[in-house]
Formats: structure tokens, sequence, C-alpha cells
């Protein structure tokens, strides 16, 4: 696959197939991920692959803990800005009301929208999880470098017919993460990955997730 049509094809997929992931295609994508950028080569990125047995046991770990709303969340970073607002807010609700129309449900549907929600919280049916986690001292350059290293994984991942769903939205939940996975005491647990094949007849995965045009996010100058 051409890495434009990698990049033009990935996107959070929210539905996947009951079809299991090779292990040696993972092992493939993260040796091939190791490539990406990081400032002085530092690297800073950590993660553990989840299936079978282990995942299942995080899964219901959380499944446990949703019930008890906003006191059981633990995240050990922000995971939007409180000041969040203007453009930056627009995009984050509309994709969010996008989302949900295209699965048929209201703003008043209450029930519904907990209950899509909670599917973050078994992976959308991904068979596969990958979390990450990176030392507590680590700062926001490093913090880039993750998010470069992720979108190595998931454009890998296109090329090898995978998709994915980054979700900082493990993040809520890093009590439970913590329980079920060894992450060292002086890492930041940041997110998780679902991997798997996408589900091609899923609304939730066909909706369209606008980009702000060119010119409202980079000038050129001296052209």
């Amino acid at each position: 696959m051409e890495v434009a049509e990698a990049v033009a094809s990935r996107r959070t997929v929210r539905a996947f197939l009951d079809k299991p992931v090779d292990e040696a295609v993972l092992c493939r994508v993260l040796e091939q991920a190791q490539r990406a950028p990081s400032g002085g080569n530092v690297q800073p990125w950590n993660a553990v692959v989840l299936a079978g047995e282990p995942l299942a046991k995080l899964f219901a770990a959380v499944a446990e803990a949703i019930p008890q709303g906003r006191s059981a969340h633990t995240p050990e970073y922000n995971i939007y800005p409180p000041e969040l607002d203007g453009d930056y807010e627009v995009r984050r609700v509309g994709v969010g009301e996008a989302m949900y129309a295209a699965m048929g449900i209201p703003r008043e549907d209450r029930k519904r929208r907990l209950e899509q929600f909670a599917a973050n919280f078994r992976g959308f049916g991904a068979p596969v999880l990958m979390l990450v986690h990176t030392p507590a001292y680590m700062g926001p350059p490093q913090w880039s470098d993750i998010g470069m290293w992720l979108q190595t994984v998931m454009l890998l991942l296109r090329g090898e017919g995978l998709d994915s769903a980054p979700q900082e939205a493990w993040a809520m939940y890093s009590k439970q993460v913590r329980e079920c996975v060894a992450i060292p005491d002086d890492h930041v647990f940041f997110c998780g990955m679902a991997i798997g094949y996408r589900d091609p007849d899923a609304p939730i995965n066909t909706f369209d997730v606008p980009r702000a045009p060119l010119s409202q996010v980079v000038r050129f100058q001296g052209f």
C-alpha cells in the first residue's frame, strides 16, 4: 500500500470483525515502527500488547468499574485541556455528534449513548489491545515522539490490511489497567489502541470525519 493510501484510509475504527490477528504480523509492524523519529533518539514509548485471556480479564475489571461513574475515573493526566475552546472544542464535540448520528442515537437517548461509551472498554470488539506508557519524567517533546510512533504503527497496520482505534479513553481507568497489567509505578499510563480488522458494513466506521482546511492551520511564507 502506498503511504498516501494508508494515510487516506486510516481512521479510528469503532467496530471490528471477530477475526484473530496474527502475532507475527504485529511483531513485524512494531519492529518496523521502531524507525519512528524521536528527539535525541530517546524512543520514550513502551507498550504491552494484550489478547486472549489477559485482555478478557482487563475488560471484566473495567466493566465492574463503569457503573460507578466518574468516581471510578483515575486518569493520570488531562485527556483534554480544561480550557479547550474555539475551533478545537467544536471539532471535539462535532465528531462525537457525527458518530452518534451515524448510529441513529439521538442526544436524549442517554442509555444508548452510555452503551456506546462502554464499547470503548471492550476495544470495540477488537481482538488485540495495545497499552502505552512512558516514564513520568518525560516532557511534552517526548509525548510528541510517542504520537509519531503511534501514527507510524497505525499506518503500518493499514499496510498489513489491519485497522486501529487509538483510545485515550483507557486513561480514565488507569487503576484497573495497572491491576491487570504490569506497568512500572514510575511510568504514566497514556492510552490504549484497539487493533483488528474493521467491519466495513458498520455505520460507525463510515461517517465523515472532516478535517480543518489547510488555510486554517498552516501559513506559508517566502514562497
